[in-house]
């Protein structure tokens, strides 16, 4: 048997060409980081301008609470501020209670109209009639009459042209009397025009909108209504003829809620409801059934009913009829 002895520089060699196919280590690369645009902040609301009067938004608002408080439709809180989302204010946010100067109810913009600028305005020169006196008119008067003016021949007419002649201007038989200059006309001031007052709470025929007996009477600290016992289902009437402003649940502690205008200064509330039978803008007369009894966002059946008098609440107590 033959022993192949390697010498020590092969064997080196052996084992520096089979470290050679060992693959060198691959460093991964690292991604760039790619710099994200910084969210733009949100702009604040514009600022209503000066003039009228205006409602800070308070931690907690909503737009209905605010317009039920200060005794507006939220709609026209919306058109007069144009808010885009009724569900979306800010903290801090100075929101108008009035319609903008200029314009109506309606939200149209009346603006009275500019002159051109090269519209040159001269006075009007007055025109000198002849006049003819009573001491010597002259016939130049009649040589300027229309031929219309003319009379036909007669001894007579003949008659009064020589009294022309002479002085005393007749036509017809008519002496022309001297026109002097008219009698200045005393200025006229305009009447003072009053106001119409607001419809007054006397003008409004109030009925209870439920039968049941009082449970928690109006407190200006406490309760800003009153509280009207009731079986869930049982009918609510409204308390007088208006204008539903608002029917849904987005009053915190009102549950399903309806609010009707009956006035410029009147606002009547019912809360609670089980379901709401109106919708917004209906008219409704006294009595109408617009919802019924329910425990929505109280913890049993009855109506809260509340009266405001410019956003204010008032004792309903004291517009009711007696019972």
């Amino acid at each position: 048997m033959t022993v192949v002895r390697l010498r020590p520089l092969v064997f080196v060699a052996l084992l520096a060409g089979c470290a050679s196919n060992v693959p060198a280590p691959v460093e991964q690369s690292r991604p760039t980081p790619i710099e994200l645009p910084a969210k733009a902040k949100e702009a604040p609301p514009p600022a209503p301008a000066p003039g009228g009067p205006t409602y800070t938004v308070k931690k907690g608002d909503t737009l209905y609470a605010i317009a039920l408080d200060q005794g507006h439709d939220y709609k026209d809180i919306v058109a007069w501020n144009g808010l885009e989302n009724p569900n979306r204010i800010l903290v801090g946010q100075v929101l108008r209670l009035s319609p903008p100067d200029g314009s109506n109810a309606t939200g149209v913009v009346t603006r009275p109209i500019a002159a051109p600028a090269n519209l040159e305005v001269r006075p009007v020169k007055p025109v000198d009639a002849p006049v003819a006196s009573s001491s010597g008119a002259s016939t130049e008067m009649l040589k300027r009459d229309p031929k219309g003016g003319k009379v036909p021949y007669s001894p007579e007419a003949l008659e009064r042209l020589r009294k022309v002649e002479g002085g005393k201007a007749e036509i017809a038989g008519t002496p022309i009397a001297t026109v002097s200059s008219p009698a200045p006309v005393a200025a006229v001031d305009p009447a003072p025009v009053t106001p119409q007052p607001a419809v007054a709470a006397g003008a409004i025929e109030w009925s209870w909108p439920l039968s049941g007996a009082i449970t928690v009477p109006f407190s200006e600290g406490s309760s800003k209504g009153v509280d009207i016992a009731a079986k869930p289902g049982e009918p609510i009437g409204a308390a007088a003829s208006g204008k539903v402003v608002y029917a849904g649940s987005g009053l915190r502690g009102y549950g399903k809620l309806v609010i009707i205008r009956h006035s410029s200064d009147y606002l009547s509330a019912y809360a609670h409801a089980r379901e709401i039978l109106v919708k917004e803008g209906q008219s409704v007369t006294r009595l109408q059934k617009i919802a019924e009894v329910g425990d929505t966002d109280t913890d049993h059946p009855k109506l809260h009913f509340e009266v405001r008098f410019r956003g204010v609440p008032v004792d309903p107590q004291k517009y009711l009829p007696p019972r």
